[in-house]
């Protein structure tokens, strides 16, 4: 075997750069720590690992704020955050949650169908290569406005409905197939996302924490070996592509865009987990992974990287699907349902013929080496008898990190009042119509559409649906079938675009504080965090600090709450020739529900119970900054951005105090279209109705405000006192409002002052038929 370095290549020029995302100024980096010109393979694998997208450079320097919340809570963290494919932390019986978040925007923006399918399928796989069992997928999305019922849409509306429609077809096109539920998620709308829609999606996975696997190389001689899909051009340059905007000519980039396979990446999933079930089989293998952003050369680099080892590996062997490929197209090929799996040598023989039971191809492609004299792990690749490539592990997980200095745009500054002025306050004669307005809002209106074309029973582990504030899960042991008692998991998706954009530190700390809200809503204690971070280009001073303070804000609240991020993705340059988009870290949540048979819903459940208001019973004007209502009635974004985490710490407490207790026949958080739509959504869902009496303060803050740390709960009358007692204990504000009952939404402007009298069959008709409508247009 040839040890000669590779012949030395010319400086590759300024059109070449710019295809592949790499400055000259890290190109003459690589250069140096070469001690010469990189070949053509060394070069694109460099470029694709010091791509935003795989080595972070702009947001790894901030993640010591993470640092901060590393050990809070009562469960074990079981992973360090970063060092796998996902994150783990114990939930009691001997087993594991596996769970993390990652985006598809670009491609998604590209090809709708196969961008959101590929990006459910990438992050199944990371589930899979920690040796966990998936068993609930969400989704988080952001679209452009697709224009109302009845009106011809414009151009950009038609484009953004395309977009929607593929991005939700994809989701559940390739969920579907694999039987995994898609049992939750959130969508919103507005101008930002037109260019560049966000598609998100977190995958929860379970396992016996002591059977999850790293994905390391192992051990010298070990084997490498490329199992499932043949490696075809689809995909190439997909982690550059993901790293630099979107633009007129981001159209001509669909080869980027990887093609799904559901089928084959079921096969693929029941092969790997059954390999890493029994003890047996998993002392077969030394590790696992996946091969998502940058193929081949990412998986392999990074599993070395975690062995303090090298590798020897021959583009040749890898089984190609497409005639002449290069060794520069098969180590970056992105070609979906492939995973690597590094085998004990005395075991090549089981571990291919594993695979070939279950169908799937499984090809030794490589070696793990031990480090050179030098005392260097090194990566090599050949071609034949040629070899293409020959660098240091560590020049390839050691990517630029630039630690930029943020600034505040004057013309967006921080609101610290309102700005422009509140409007005037609404009148009592149009609360009616502007709460079902309000209700057929896209950014509120119910996404039984949505739903509708996703399985979340298959598995029959779905307790709590898509719908109320989180959904619920059984825990099965995956080894054995069979129930883990009564335990059971919550898990939700958050974000807060438009708080973030007013103010990045106390937006993005809101975005926590509701996600765990919604856990504790149906009677779950909030324990983890996974967060994609979707925002514009960092080399905007305005965006970097975004980007900062929005980590920070992250961070604050997730010690307060004793909620760790134990994983994540960053998704950077979000914006293309109409604008960025709005920064929006998204919040996904897990939780743990001792008895899943005392999970609460947020729809109201029968005539007679008590609503109670816990929390804000007197809403300042303040709780309508950022808030749906100034969006969607008065076309503003203005005001402060109001977060008070020791209340959301304390009312968390409660409610799960209250769910574990009984006490609650529906939770349901007061967030987006504030009290009244909360409200009217929880009397939908029953379907029943409800009298009450409305929070004091300003009508429309009253009605539409978005206070922190506020939840609409009923209970039984023999309940209310009790519970009263357990808010108190807590130091939540308590206060009764209404009952339960009829078939109309009354909400008074105080006792036996009417203000709003609409028969629920009107506000239904409002809430659920709005999306559904646009889209048939």
């Amino acid at each position: 075997m040839p040890t000669d370095p590779p012949a030395q290549p010319p400086i590759a020029s300024d059109d070449l750069l710019a295809q592949i995302a790499l400055s000259r100024d890290e190109y003459d980096r690589a250069r140096e720590k070469l001690g010469r010109n990189p070949t053509e393979v060394e070069l694109g694998m460099i470029a694709a690992l010091w791509s935003e997208h795989c080595g972070y450079k702009h947001s790894r320097p901030l993640f010591h704020h993470f640092n901060r919340a590393k050990h809070v809570g009562s469960h074990n963290l079981l992973t360090e955050l970063g060092a796998e494919n996902a994150g783990a932390i114990g939930i009691g019986g001997g087993m594991a949650a596996v769970m993390k978040i990652e985006s598809h925007n670009h491609p998604s923006a590209i090809e709708p169908y196969e961008g959101a399918a590929t990006g459910v399928g990438g992050i199944v796989r990371d589930i899979i290569a920690m040796g966990a069992q998936p068993i609930a997928l969400l989704d988080s999305l952001r679209f452009g406005p697709i224009g109302e019922a009845k009106q011809p849409p414009s151009e950009v509306e038609r484009r953004n409905r395309r977009l929607f429609e593929g991005v939700v077809a994809g989701i559940g096109g390739y969920g579907n197939c694999l039987g995994i539920p898609v049992v939750g998620g959130e969508v919103g709308f507005g101008d930002a996302y037109s260019g560049n829609p966000l598609v998100n999606a977190m995958c929860l996975g379970i396992a016996p924490a002591d059977s999850l696997v790293s994905a390391t190389a192992g051990r010298p001689g070990s084997i490498l070996m490329l199992v499932g899909a043949d490696t075809g051009r689809d995909g190439l340059h997909g982690a550059t592509f993901a790293s630099v905007d979107l633009d007129t000519e981001s159209s001509d980039r669909r080869p980027a865009v990887q093609v799904g396979n559901p089928f084959l990446e079921k096969l693929l999933m029941d092969a790997c987990l059954g390999l890493v079930r029994k003890p047996k089989h998993r002392d077969w293998i030394e590790g696992l992974q996946d091969c998502g952003a940058a193929g081949i050369t990412s998986a392999t680099v990074e599993m070395a990287a975690r062995a303090g080892a090298g590798f020897h590996l021959h583009a040749d062997q890898v089984p190609q699907r497409e005639r002449g490929m290069t060794p520069y197209e098969i180590m970056l090929s992105e070609s979906q349902e492939r995973m690597i799996v590094s085998v004990k040598p005395e075991h090549e023989q089981d571990v291919a013929d594993w695979f070939a039971e279950h169908e799937l191809d499984c090809t030794r492609i490589g070696v793990v080496t031990a480090r050179d004299d030098d005392g260097e792990a090194r990566v090599r690749v050949f071609d034949g008898s040629a070899e293409v490539a020959a660098m240091p592990v560590a020049l390839l997980t050691d990517p630029p990190q630039y630690d930029l200095e943020g600034r505040l745009d004057p013309s967006a500054a921080e609101c610290t009042s309102f700005k422009p002025p509140l409007p005037p306050d609404l009148e009592p004669s149009e609360a009616k119509a502007t709460l079902l307005k309000m209700l057929a809002a896209h950014n509120i209106t119910s996404r039984e559409w949505i739903w509708r074309q996703f399985d979340q029973q298959v598995g029959t582990n779905t307790v709590v649906h898509a719908g109320s504030d989180a959904a619920v899960m059984r825990v099965r042991n995956p080894e054995t079938g069979e129930l883990l008692e009564k335990l059971g998991l919550a898990i939700c998706v958050d974000g807060r675009g438009r708080a973030v954009e007013l103010s990045p530190l106390k937006g993005a700390a809101s975005a926590v504080a509701e996600a765990a809200r919604d856990i504790a809503c149906v009677g779950a204690l909030p324990v983890a965090v996974t967060d994609c971070l979707n925002f514009a280009n960092p080399e905007d001073a305005e965006v970097y600090r975004q980007l900062s303070q929005a980590i920070q804000g992250i961070a604050d609240a997730c010690l307060t709450l004793e909620t760790p991020v134990v994983s994540g993705n960053v998704s950077l340059y979000n914006e293309s020739d109409l604008g960025s988009v709005t920064p929006t870290p998204v919040i996904g949540m897990l939780g743990i529900i001792s008895d899943y048979r005392k999970a609460v819903r947020s729809a109201f459940q029968q005539d007679g119970d008590r609503v109670i208001l816990l929390g804000h019973h007197a809403v300042p004007a303040s709780a309508l900054g950022a808030s749906e209502y100034l969006h969607f009635v008065h076309r503003l974004e203005a005001g402060p951005v109001k977060v008070d985490l020791q209340a959301e710490k304390n009312l968390v407490e409660c409610l799960v105090d209250a769910a574990e207790a009984g006490l609650l026949q529906s939770a349901h958080d007061v967030s987006d279209g504030g009290f009244a739509v909360a409200l009217a959504e929880s009397a939908i869902a029953g379907p029943i109705g409800v009298n009450v009496t409305r929070p004091k303060g300003r009508l429309d803050a009253a009605l539409f405000g978005e206070p922190p740390a506020t939840v609409i709960v009923s209970a039984t009358p023999e309940n209310t006192t009790t519970l009263h007692d357990v808010a108190e204990e807590h130091g939540v504000p308590f206060t009764e409002i209404g009952v339960v009952g009829g078939d109309r939404i009354i909400i008074q402007n105080a006792p036996d002052i009417p203000l709003i009298d609409i028969p629920l069959s009107q506000a239904a008709n409002a809430f659920e038929n709005a999306l559904e409508a646009a889209m048939s247009t």
